[in-house]
Formats: structure tokens, C-alpha cells, sequence
């Protein structure tokens, strides 16, 4: 199992990654838990109850329209208020990691 952080958003991007690849991607490490990613409307429900990645960032669920562009979607709370932000897939950041959801059924 990959770290939590300093992974990229997907195998299709780390394999486009040429230098400095990360060791993993979010989509992946999500799947052999059995979870899902938040996605924007989960994040910002979850920064409604709480103050949360106030040091760093989340990569969210990203919708395909923007993942076929090759984007991602990740989110921060900063002065009081949560932010959702884009960059590349490809990019990881050691301060970004991930949040994750179960349906219990």
C-alpha cells in the first residue's frame, strides 16, 4: 500500500510522469481499501463540520470531462473557507494527500 501522500492522481498519470515519477496514485490506493475518493460536494460537506487540511491539500474525485483533459481536482480550507482547486494528474506534492469514504451497507 502506497503512502498517503506524494501520489499523483491516477496510474494513467504516473505512467505519463517521465521524471520523478511518484510510487502511486490516489484512484488506485482508494480501490485495494475498497473506498472512494470525496468528490467536491462530499469535501465541502466535510469542511462544513470541521476545519481540515488547514497544512495541506486533498485530491478529490475529479469529474471524467476534466480528468480527459488531463486534470485533477483537490481541496484545501485556508482563511476560514474550503477552496477546490485544479492542477495536472501527474502532479504530487508531499504535502497533498487524500480522503477517503466507505458504504456500509
Amino acid at each position: 500500500m502506497p503512502h498517503r501522500k506524494s501520489l499523483c492522481y491516477d496510474e494513467e498519470a504516473r505512467l505519463k510522469r517521465k521524471k520523478n515519477p511518484p510510487t502511486g496514485g490516489v484512484v488506485t490506493a482508494a480501490k485495494k481499501l475498497g473506498a472512494h475518493l470525496l468528490d467536491e460536494e462530499d469535501y465541502l460537506l466535510l469542511q462544513s463540520v470541521g476545519d481540515f487540511d488547514l497544512k495541506c491539500s486533498c485530491l478529490l474525485a475529479t469529474p471524467a470531462g476534466v480528468r480527459k483533459l488531463g486534470g485533477a481536482v483537490f481541496g484545501d480550507k485556508r482563511f476560514g473557507r474550503a477552496f477546490i482547486y485544479h492542477n495536472t494528474a501527474d502532479c504530487y506534492y508531499a504535502s497533498r494527500g487524500y480522503r477517503l469514504k466507505v458504504e456500509i451497507n
